[in-house]
């Protein structure tokens, strides 16, 4: 099976490399500068679990990629601020028997591909990693944490997802094929939603949000309506589920941030329409009222704002 894994950063290279030390052909969809330094450096990943160092990763860039002829399975974990774009790049990897697996957070994505590929071609995807690219272009894993599960969207058990999982078999990072896909992909939807509006617009860990006056009541009530969202869609989050990420959310001294906070304190892009956003006007489509979102969603556009002034 021919891979094709898009970009090289802290996500995708970090899968992408595994799948290279366990020995399957993948190649790497990157933007020129990162192709010339990978041909330098390599690859390099340093991680809890075992450092990888990869001298010569096959690369290729947009305008190369034709050439290169289509893929089996192409695995997408770009920004969902650069989806369109990278939609663009990636069209000519894909073809009538190439399988797309997304791991991007929320699900508008998949509205995108679908018109993009059609639906036959992707599948639903999510992932759990805590890594970040170096300076350097290393990139570092900071905990354990390594999941990567993907399924049909209908539940079925197909030939390709079979195909797909001999591909996994021997990994050092943890694959799992759900047929609950699009369940799980709310599921952590819901959680996300919670960790990244409450510890945005509070501007501190979990934690720290626990501990001031109102901070659990205002988690909760956020979680809550990230729930009633899901559950108006038809995917509200298992009891199991919800219980764990609640008590996780509102755990006392707890130092856990999202990203999106780290991309605020850097002055960064965020995800603000498509993790936040898209909730809410699903909401808005089965009559759910988010006036917790809805808060969350004015800050960080406020910020979004304020960043292109400064940029201007």
């Amino acid at each position: 099976m021919r891979i094709l894994v898009v970009g090289a950063g802290a996500t995708g290279g970090y899968f992408g490399a595994r799948l290279v030390e366990a020995g399957r052909d993948v190649t790497f969809l990157v933007r020129p500068a990162r192709a010339e330094k990978l041909a330098a450096r390599g690859l390099s990943v340093r991680s809890p679990v075992g450092d990888i160092r990869i001298d010569a990763p096959k690369t290729v860039t947009a305008d190369a990629l034709a050439g290169a002829g289509p893929f089996d399975l192409v695995l997408l974990s770009a920004k969902a601020y650069d989806l369109d774009s990278v939609v663009a790049d990636v069209a000519p990897a894909v073809g009538p028997g190439t399988a797309v697996l997304p791991i991007l957070n929320g699900l508008r994505h998949l509205d995108v591909l679908d018109q993009a590929f059609g639906a036959d071609r992707v599948l639903g995807g999510s992932c759990a990693i805590v890594a970040t690219l170096t300076g350097d272009g290393e990139i570092r894993q900071m905990t354990d944490l390594h999941t990567l599960t993907y399924g049909e969207r209908d539940g079925t058990r197909s030939e390709r997802i079979e195909r797909i999982e001999a591909q996994m078999a021997g990994v050092r990072f943890q694959p799992r094929a759900s047929d609950k896909i699009l369940l799980e992909m709310w599921e952590k939807w819901v959680f996300l939603a919670t960790l990244a509006g409450s510890t945005t617009l509070m501007r501190s860990a979990l934690g720290d949000i626990v501990a001031a006056p109102g901070g659990r009541a205002f988690i909760e009530a956020l979680h809550d309506e990230c729930q009633a969202v899901a559950g108006a869609n038809g995917n509200a989050a298992r009891e199991k589920v919800f219980a764990g990420a609640r008590k996780m959310l509102t755990a006392e001294g707890s130092a856990m941030t999202a990203s999106m906070l780290r991309d605020i304190e850097g002055g960064a892009r965020i995800e603000a329409d498509h993790i936040i956003g898209d909730l809410i006007e699903r909401g808005q489509a089965k009559g759910i009222e988010t006036p917790v979102l809805a808060r969350v969603l004015t800050h960080l556009k406020a910020y979004e704002h304020r960043r292109a002034r400064e940029a201007a």
